[in-house]
């Protein structure tokens, strides 16, 4: 892929060059509009997401990737994986094993420098229970179960921490700290982390806790994006384009690149009023927020 065009789009310039956009960002576009809207805002990769892929098919989703020219970086998500042992339970191992089938081939899709990383959630406090680290144990089994089928097919999971707010609905694993916990049973090549500005920048060890992910060589992906207040009544829906909100991009990104990642950077956003623009308008105003919020802290264009 030159570094002059992706797949005959807008030129990709040296702000851009790391760029992705994950797909939730633009929430409302199919998958061709999503591919479509990344090549033509001169951005050469994109982090994609299950729902949009499986509308179309494994098979044709790989297709769309490759005529597309760019690389993945990520595949989203899968885990969701804390219920205790039962009927649901293996039916959410399984289908993680499907998510990982889906994140080797669409990378093998993808142009040069794609990477197969699923990004992993590990879900709810189970309805009516308290036990906090009981849950956050069974993510940790469920990830052992997978880690084998995961280095077979050559995919990385990558455990991401999401922000406590969402510790009873949606992620029992808070900081990188924990996630980094649970994965050290694991080879680093299987089993990594998310670093995401939007969960992470609160955390008082949040530079200590980079500084060893890198050290462990378990960052699998670096996605940004800013927290701005007053939260919505949504609290899913309160993440921002870089550079609107308190986040400090200058110390957490010269971090993580302190520690040698040189992958793709991602912005993934879910906030309904910019979800309600075209996808076109997203992508232009995702590569801008980027280039003047991030880009200038990164070592490796």
């Amino acid at each position: 892929m030159s570094a002059a065009s992706v797949a005959g789009g807008s030129a990709v310039t040296a702000a851009t060059s790391r760029l992705s956009i994950n797909q939730g960002t633009v929430k409302h576009a199919s998958l061709a509009e999503a591919l479509q809207a990344t090549t033509d805002a001169g951005v050469p990769a994109i982090g994609l997401w299950r729902e949009p892929v499986q509308e179309v098919g494994l098979d044709v989703a790989a297709s769309m990737v490759a005529d597309s020219g760019l690389r993945v970086s990520t595949h989203c998500r899968s885990g969701f994986f804390t219920m205790p042992e039962g009927p649901a339970r293996r039916a959410a191992i399984d289908d993680n094993r499907r998510a990982i089938e889906e994140a080797a081939a669409l990378a093998a899709a993808g142009a040069e420098g794609s990477v197969a990383v699923l990004v992993l959630v590990a879900g709810a406090l189970p309805d009516g229970s308290r036990d906090l680290l009981g849950a956050r144990s069974r993510v940790r089994d469920a990830i052992g179960e997978l880690a084998p089928y995961a280095a077979d097919a050559g995919v990385q999971l990558a455990i991401e921490p999401l922000h406590p707010m969402y510790a009873s609905d949606r992620c029992v694993v808070s900081t990188l700290g924990q996630a980094l916990d649970i994965a050290a049973d694991f080879e680093p090549a299987v089993v990594g982390v998310t670093v995401d500005t939007f969960h992470i920048w609160w955390d008082p060890e949040v530079l200590p806790q980079i500084a060893r992910a890198g050290r462990e060589g378990r960052i699998a992906t670096y996605q940004v994006c800013d927290w701005k207040t007053p939260l919505p009544a949504d609290v899913l829906l309160s993440r921002h384009y870089p550079g609107d909100g308190v986040i400090d991009f200058a110390s957490l990104t010269r971090a993580v690149e302190d520690t040698g990642y040189d992958r793709d950077i991602e912005v993934e956003i879910f906030n309904a009023d910019i979800w309600s623009r075209s996808a076109a308008t997203i992508a232009r105003e995702t590569a801008a927020s980027f280039s003047s919020a991030v880009a200038p802290h990164l070592r490796t264009p």
